[in-house]
């Protein structure tokens, strides 16, 4: 098979895409705009330290080792795993709340808060189980070409949890509001408020609480390393600094891209960048969505992101660390309802260096620091270390250690870098969140309904945000295309 096809961007949809198609025997080649391979999935390395500036939680080991067993191999050919225990701490304004790496231990962490709550705990977790076990090995290797796809005996049996929510189900069981934070945060990864999402969508509550939180040794990068690796030794043809500026079109069929004013001819063009810039490359005419329905999505929230090197080991931290000592509602207000910067914003603290000594020198600590904050909004140096003193003052408070005098350096990452770097749409972070109206089929479509040839993959369509699902995106897009190919 001797169809050439082009990819563009190469973040984990677009490298999974490509090792599947290599696979097939297409000749496929990627063109990624800046000098390293990963998409949002990158590096930055200063001074011995090194921060992951992209995704830094690792769960569904099985996804993983799914995709990797697919070109029969494993995770453990490429990078060493380590279960973290505990997976992370959640601090609260007057408690901290420590999440295990097993059911017991969380059990009695829930006993420690609310006398009483292990028992519906551990039945809502196996209800989780169920939608897992529904969700990733049957909806979402659907395609999303039509509704028809979420029409089986397993989903009809479980309708109701489609259109009921995860803040119902949550608080219908629990009434301490630490608890009833700690089960809704995991599906913040989905980009929507507990009260939008679906309830099926606690499938993450048992990644969270079922399968545990992992680190890769040496960072998350190690996953774009091997599948750069694997996606190489099956004849991918890799082009960093190439900047797709046109898809180019005839007759209503794809004919290759420009890239850095050249032409490149392609049998078929797939895209995992951004699904808004990607098609901004077509003429009006050949764009499936216009810019209203762009801005009447619900999109992820988009992030201010700090990376910081301290000279000195840090106390009472863990690998993960959530702060929720402040409104966990009027934050999420603040993303989703009435989009501003908020006054008292729920963070974030990675450092990998407690339990990687590979990722910072000797006696150092590697931190990294994230607000979830609205997509689209004011970005500024001011605002940014506005913020950075904001949540730096609660770390110290909450921690009770003194640490902004260790600061060895400190750089950011905000909406600008969002669009610059990864053509983002209104700087958003994590794509388009997966609410009841843009779930399966109701999301931008892998095939373009305009052009023959052309196809799309990641965070924006099926089947949503985050890592796992991006790998499954892009073997679900690789298969559309092969099946049109064959």
């Amino acid at each position: 098979m001797n169809k050439t096809i082009s990819i563009i961007g190469s973040g984990f949809s677009s490298l999974s895409a490509a090792c599947y198609l290599a696979k097939e025997g297409y000749n496929v080649s990627i063109f990624e705009k800046n000098k390293t391979v990963g998409g949002r999935a990158r590096q930055l390395i200063k001074d011995g330290f090194t921060f992951d500036i992209g995704p830094s939680w690792y769960w569904m080991p099985d996804i993983f080792e799914k995709f990797f067993n697919d070109f029969n191999k494993s995770t453990s050919d490429y990078y060493v795993l380590d279960k973290l225990s505990p997976a992370y701490k959640i601090f609260f304004s007057d408690d901290v709340i420590t999440i295990g790496d097993h059911m017991d231990q969380i059990c009695e962490e829930f006993e420690r808060i609310e006398s009483g709550s292990s028992k519906p705990l551990r039945k809502f977790i196996a209800q989780a189980q169920d939608h897992y076990n529904i969700a990733i090995n049957k909806v979402v290797l659907k395609p999303g070409i039509s509704p028809l796809e979420l029409v089986t005996k397993d989903t009809i049996t479980r309708v109701d949890r489609f259109f009921k929510t995860i803040s119902t189900e949550v608080r219908k069981k629990f009434k301490n509001p630490k608890l009833i934070s700690t089960l809704e945060f995991p599906v913040l990864f989905l980009g929507a408020k507990p009260s939008q999402t679906p309830s099926f969508y606690s499938f993450m509550n048992f990644a969270d609480f079922g399968l545990g939180t992992w680190h890769p040794k040496g960072g998350m990068y190690e996953i774009i390393k091997a599948m750069r690796s694997l996606a190489e030794s099956l004849g991918v043809t890799i082009h960093t600094n190439s900047t797709v500026e046109k898809i180019n079109v005839e007759n209503g069929k794809t004919t290759g891209i420009t890239v850095n004013g050249k032409f490149v001819a392609s049998d078929v063009v797939l895209s995992g960048a951004d699904y808004h810039h990607s098609e901004t490359l077509l003429d009006k005419n050949y764009r499936q969505y216009s810019e209203a329905y762009w801005d009447k999505r619900t999109f992820a929230p988009s992030s201010l992101l700090f990376y910081v090197g301290f000279n000195k080991k840090l106390n009472d931290i863990e690998h993960h660390n959530l702060f929720f000592d402040t409104d966990f509602e009027k934050h999420a207000e603040d993303i989703y309802d009435n989009p501003k910067w908020p006054e008292n914003p729920l963070f974030y603290v990675n450092f990998p260096s407690v339990t990687d000594k590979s990722m910072a020198p000797e006696g150092c600590e590697t931190g990294f620091f994230l607000i979830p904050i609205a997509p689209g909004l004011e970005d500024t140096a001011e605002l940014r270390t506005q913020y950075f003193d904001i949540i730096i003052n609660r770390f110290e408070s909450l921690t009770n250690q003194k640490v902004k005098d260790n600061i060895l350096f400190k750089e950011s990452f905000c909406v600008k870098d969002f669009i610059s770097e990864y053509n983002s749409y209104k700087g958003n972070a994590y794509g388009m969140a997966n609410t009841l109206r843009q779930t399966a089929f109701l999301r931008p479509n892998l095939k373009s309904k305009k052009v023959d040839g052309l196809y799309f993959t990641g965070q924006l369509t099926v089947p949503g945000p985050g890592v796992p699902p991006s790998l499954i995106s892009g073997k679900l897009v690789s298969e559309l295309i092969h099946k049109k190919n064959v």
